[in-house]
Parts: C-alpha cells; sequence; structure tokens
C-alpha cells in the first residue's frame, strides 16, 4: 500500500481526483514497508527492558474473526474457524499475554487502556469470551485502566453477550454500523442489517455503558447524497456518546480491489467522500456535538478517546494476537500475520515476533506531529518541550505550504487546520515525511 494519495487526491487544475487503490489512513511513522522482518533484535531489546514508569501502557487484543469478510476490508481476520480452531486462537492470546507478564517492560506499569479489536471481538461466544478474560487475568489486569474499548458487530450481539461485555469492565462500546440502507450493507458484504443496530444499541442503552460510539463509512459501494443524509439522520436520533466516521479507502488486499483494477466498480471520489463527511460533521454540530478529530465528534465536550489521545502522544503499547502492532520503548514491532506461525510460535514458548524498527528520536517527533494533526490543532510548545524542537522552523516549508494552500492557520502558539485541511489530513501528511519514506509503500 501506499503512505498517502500522492496527488493528494487533488488532479491538475484544481480537479478532484477517483479512489485509487492504495491506503489512504496514516496511522504510524515510519511506514511499515520500512519495519525489518530480519533483524528482531530491537523489539526483543525493548521488552527486556525497564523504560520510564512515565510512559503511558496500553494493550491491545487482536480477535481476527468475523461472520463475512466486507469487501473492503484489509485487516487479518478469519470467516471460517470453526468453535475449537476459535478457542485454540483464543489459548495462543491468553499465553502470549501470559509470555509478556514476567517480561521487564510490563513491571510496574499499570494498563491505562484496553482494547479489544478485530476482526470482530464480539465474534466471540459469551462462553468464550468469559474464558479469554479469566484466562488473562491469571497474567494481567486492566482495573486501573481509565478506558477499556470493545468493538462489535451489530448482528453478533445479544443481551447475555452485552451483560458479558459490561461485566469484564468495557466502558466504551463501539459499534461498527457503517451505514443503515441494508442493500449497501449487503454489497459491501456487511453481515448485519439496520435493524440489528437499533435492537442493539437499546440494549447497550440500558446496561448503561459509560460511552458508545457508532462507526459510519462514508463512501460505501452504492452510496448516494438521499442514503447518506438518510444514515445520518437515523444515527443522530439515536444520539450516540460519539461518532467516528471514515473515508472509504480500498486498500491492494481488499475484495473489491480487483472489480476496481477490472473498471467494473464505481466508487465515490473523494471530493464526494469530504463533502459527505462535512455534512455529516455539520448536522452533529447543530445538535450540539463538537468535532473532536478528522474522524470524530462528542457530545460531551469532555468526552475523551484515551486509547487515540494516549497513542498519539507517545504512550507505549502492546499488541497481541496475530498480525498486531506494538510501541515499546521506542521501538515498533508487528506480530507474525500468519495464524498457524504465530500459534507455533506460541507453542513453542516463543513470543510470535514478526518485524521491528528502532525508531530515532526525530521520526519520533514526526509521529507525534503527523497523529496530532488529525486532532485538527497542535501546540508548538509541546514538541519544543519534549523534543527539544521548533517545528515552526524544522517544518516551516510545509506549514507555509498548507498556509497558502488553505488548509491550515499558525501562530507561534497553535497551528489549526481548517475544515478543508481537517477533511483531508490523511493526504496531506505525507509531506512531513522524512525524503525516504515520501511515495513509498505504506506496508
Amino acid at each position: 500500500m501506499s503512505s498517502g494519495p500522492r496527488n493528494e487526491n487533488v488532479g491538475k487544475n484544481g480537479q478532484d481526483t477517483p479512489t485509487e487503490l492504495g491506503s489512504y489512513f496514516i496511522s504510524n511513522y515510519p511506514p511499515f514497508s520500512a519495519w525489518d522482518r530480519d533483524d528482531l533484535s530491537p523489539a526483543r531489546d525493548a521488552i527486556e527492558s525497564h523504560p520510564s514508569v512515565d510512559t503511558p501502557l496500553g494493550l491491545y487484543l487482536h480477535i481476527p474473526f468475523c461472520r463475512k469478510r466486507c469487501k473492503f476490508c484489509y485487516f487479518r481476520v478469519y470467516t471460517d474457524k470453526n468453535a475449537s480452531e476459535v478457542e485454540r486462537y483464543v489459548d495462543g492470546l491468553a499465553r502470549e499475554v501470559e509470555l509478556y507478564s514476567d517480561k521487564p517492560v510490563l513491571q510496574g506499569r499499570p494498563f491505562r487502556f484496553a482494547y479489544f479489536g478485530g476482526g470482530t471481538p464480539s465474534f466471540l461466544s459469551e462462553k468464550q469470551l468469559r474464558s479469554l478474560v479469566e484466562k488473562l487475568r491469571r497474567s494481567v489486569d486492566w482495573d486501573d485502566a481509565e478506558e477499556v474499548t470493545f468493538e462489535c458487530e451489530p448482528g453478533t450481539l445479544s443481551q447475555k453477550k452485552l451483560e458479558a461485555i459490561r461485566e469484564i469492565g468495557v466502558t466504551r462500546l463501539s459499534l461498527g454500523v457503517e451505514n443503515l440502507s441494508d442493500a449497501i450493507l449487503e454489497e459491501n458484504g456487511r453481515a448485519h442489517r439496520s435493524a440489528e443496530v437499533f435492537r442493539t444499541y437499546a440494549w447497550a442503552k440500558e446496561m448503561g455503558f459509560p460511552q458508545i460510539n457508532v462507526d459510519l463509512i462514508a463512501g460505501m459501494v452504492g452510496e448516494t447524497d438521499e442514503n447518506w443524509r438518510d444514515t445520518v439522520e437515523r444515527t443522530l436520533e439515536l444520539s450516540p456518546d460519539s461518532l467516528t466516521i471514515y473515508q472509504m479507502e480500498l486498500p491492494y488486499n481488499a475484495v473489491y480491489a480487483a472489480d476496481l483494477k477490472e473498471g467494473s466498480l464505481r466508487v465515490a471520489d473523494w471530493q464526494t467522500k469530504r463533502r459527505w463527511v462535512r455534512q455529516a460533521f455539520e448536522m452533529f454540530e447543530s445538535k450540539g456535538y463538537s468535532v473532536s478529530s478528522a474522524y470524530a465528534l462528542v457530545k460531551n465536550a469532555d468526552t475523551r478517546f484515551v486509547y487515540r489521545d494516549a497513542l498519539w502522544r507517545g504512550a507505549d503499547m502492546l499488541g497481541t494476537g496475530v498480525a498486531s502492532f506494538s510501541h515499546i520503548g521506542g521501538v515498533h514491532y508487528q506480530n507474525l500475520d500468519r495464524e498457524d506461525q504465530y500459534l507455533a510460535a506460541l507453542d513453542a514458548g516463543e513470543l510470535p515476533l514478526g518485524r521491528a524498527l528502532s525508531v530515532t528520536k526525530d521520526q519520533r517527533l514526526i509521529r507525534e506531529l503527523i497523529l496530532q494533526l488529525k486532532l485538527g490543532r497542535i501546540q508548538p510548545d509541546y514538541f519544543s518541550n519534549k523534543f527539544g524542537v521548533s517545528i515552526m522552523e524544522r517544518f516551516r516549508d510545509p506549514l507555509d505550504a498548507l498556509r497558502e494552500s488553505g488548509y491550515a492557520e499558525y501562530d507561534e502558539r497553535e497551528v489549526r487546520l481548517t475544515r478543508e485541511g481537517l477533511l483531508r489530513v490523511d493526504a496531506l501528511l505525507p509531506r512531513f515525511f522524512e525524503p525516504e519514506h515520501r511515495g513509498v509503500r505504506y506496508t
């Protein structure tokens, strides 16, 4: 995958470009393609080290199972596993956490957040979920975490499963709604239907989850102006605590990739997707919501995304599960990305490390800068205090270019993205990369 749209979604003479194959969303730096599969010593050294206890630490648990594979999905997920295979993976995940529990990197460091992601964590049965948590708690706990997030596909939930999710300490329930047209959900390969969204949401409200988040995707195949407005209006009626909206991208390994190459697939262009996200932002803002990032709105301005904000400010994260990513002590690394290899390593009593990269101080600065730009504003003092670098001097050229394009405004105290800049922020970020990382494959 590329490091982002090469032309910032704008062609010659200001014309907008169609959605092309490749990654749009930027989640890390340096690009994953720069990580080394041959030298894993940086990861091993980080795991055996005692980093500062002042650096926040989070736990990510990858559950890679789904009822169906969405046609736009590029994550490591499985749709053909039986109950015994799922249980073997769950045992492996618990074993990985157990192996970490005695490592120096975890000693004296409570988890600030925990995140059950996927795939579909709610794919697990109530029994499998309770079993996993029981095994995990023999090694670690998240009792003092500020946030525990659990991703859900609405059609996998029952009242009893939601009760189990609530009982394990989940504070933020994230519902992968994506769209509220059954025809569009079907076309894009989603397993749930709109009626399941409303039923599940009502149950979750009754159970008192502190934060219920709804995910939407602008630009799904088949999307129209009428459908998008209807989806946003019906989501607004739910009055979620927070809403996340992503613009549809089509990575090379998505099911839709072949159709796009053949020219048989029509996908909304970037201008249309930005217009739809802008419309959703304005509709929610008119009801008192505030924009929290390029993708998120919150009903209460005090509502936080601890997972997001900690990672974007340099927190450590222990990523467990097949293909999961970790950021520990200035080192990025990823687990083995095939389930058989992942489980074989654990059976041998080894951590399932796949590739790694030791990150320089300047790269850590760039990483935090580009990720925090997604919030819509950054404070130069934060970077000068933490890294001893003036970002106004270090990045004067790209910042000036953003201002001249109408995407940013700034003074010595703050850099602010305009709404147009925020809506295309991922396309703007590669200009802050080191030269050798611009225009390369992202993964």
